[in-house]
């Protein structure tokens, strides 16, 4: 199949989480033998990315504008571009999902969490997201939930049926220390945060949370966000000498530090499947989460929940765990992520929705 994936940044993955997805499942389809175009915002050094074809296309660089103009001008090129299937990823692009299939490509999209609760938002853009709720429900051929929560969400709201995909990850961990060493961090000598630096993704918090425990061990707290200046520098006001806070780490920094953590804190109350969670269940981190029903959902009982208000008493908590107790969660993470959260799962989910849609369509 000749398959598209509209609405991210593009790869190399160098963002967020659905820039992962669209690298990880971008490069099984094509060892799979399909031929892949990822639309891209940031001009990579070639034309081709680990198999896929890239189309760089520009945007306005603004909090409000910059992914619907960019997916805008992406969909206009793709109508002419005789593509079997189209993947758009985020609610917000449901509005455009109809065009392709004018011309005979068949849409899915992935709507993501419920981003209109994020607090960067305004009333406009909260209202947009809304809308764009409803129109994912009838202007791609197939909406995708990669979170159970958010499947029963549209069926409650909009009477509407979503096909559930997980998200993907990587299982196991690296032997390189590169970035530890560049951050002077020992392995097992810090808890780890990761995650755009959002509001609702709550570094703050988990920066004041540490700041009353008394330990040896430190915190990384890893991640950057466009339009997010002000609530960065609020995170960035510690005179903790226990804390870094370099900003984002991609690749295999980010790999060695997930694999080398005591303990992994995942503080987000917005969106659907949390990328950073699974992939750190993966590498056989000791989880805690902030007590959500999307991260729930992940970590199903192999982590350690923790509340706003309880967050330094979990650490303390965690710091006593005995050693046996740390393996048996950190096993227990793999096992989980092995067996419900494999990009091979996935993928196989998303050629047989390709499939069943391009069978439709004959």
């Amino acid at each position: 199949m000749r398959i598209a994936i509209v609405g991210t940044r593009g790869v190399p993955a160098n963002y967020g989480g659905f820039e992962t997805f669209a690298e990880e499942l971008g490069q099984r389809l094509v060892e799979r033998g399909h031929e892949v175009l990822v639309y891209c915002r940031d001009r990579h050094s070639g034309t081709h990315f680990l198999g896929m074809r890239l189309c760089t296309l520009p945007t306005i660089r603004h909090k409000y504008l910059e992914t619907i103009v960019h997916t805008a001008l992406s969909t206009f090129h793709l109508l002419g571009q005789r593509q079997d299937v189209a993947l758009y990823c985020n609610a917000a692009n449901a509005v455009f999902c109809w065009m392709p299939r004018v011309v005979g490509t068949r849409v899915a999209l992935n709507v993501d969490g419920l981003e209109r609760k994020r607090k960067k938002w305004n009333r406009l853009a909260k209202a947009w997201y809304r809308l764009s709720e409803w129109l994912a429900t009838f202007c791609p051929n197939r909406a995708v939930s990669d979170a159970l929560a958010i499947r029963e969400y549209y069926r409650q709201e909009y009477n509407s049926e979503t096909t559930f995909i997980a998200y993907g990850a990587e299982m196991g961990k690296l032997t390189t220390r590169v970035a530890l060493d560049e951050l002077g961090l020992e392995p097992e000598g810090y808890f780890l945060y990761v995650s755009r630096m959002e509001p609702e993704n709550n570094a703050l918090l988990v920066r004041e949370a540490f700041e009353q425990v008394a330990t040896d061990r430190r915190l990384a707290l890893i991640g950057d966000a466009p339009y997010s200046d002000d609530y960065i520098a609020r995170v960035r006001e510690t005179r903790d000498p226990r804390i870094v806070i370099p900003g984002a780490i991609y690749g295999q920094g980010y790999k060695e530090l997930g694999s080398f953590c005591y303990a992994y804190i995942h503080a987000t109350e917005v969106g659907g499947t949390h990328p950073a969670l699974i992939e750190a269940m993966g590498r056989g981190a000791l989880v805690l989460y902030l007590d959500t029903e999307e991260n729930r959902e992940v970590a199903g009982g192999v982590g350690l929940p923790f509340t706003a208000a309880n967050l330094p008493e979990v650490l303390r908590q965690v710091l006593s765990l005995p050693e046996a107790e740390r393996e048996r969660l950190r096993a227990a993470a793999v096992s989980r992520v092995q067996e419900r959260y494999s990009w091979d799962a996935v993928t196989d989910a998303y050629v047989a929705l390709f499939e069943e849609l391009c069978t439709d369509r004959g």
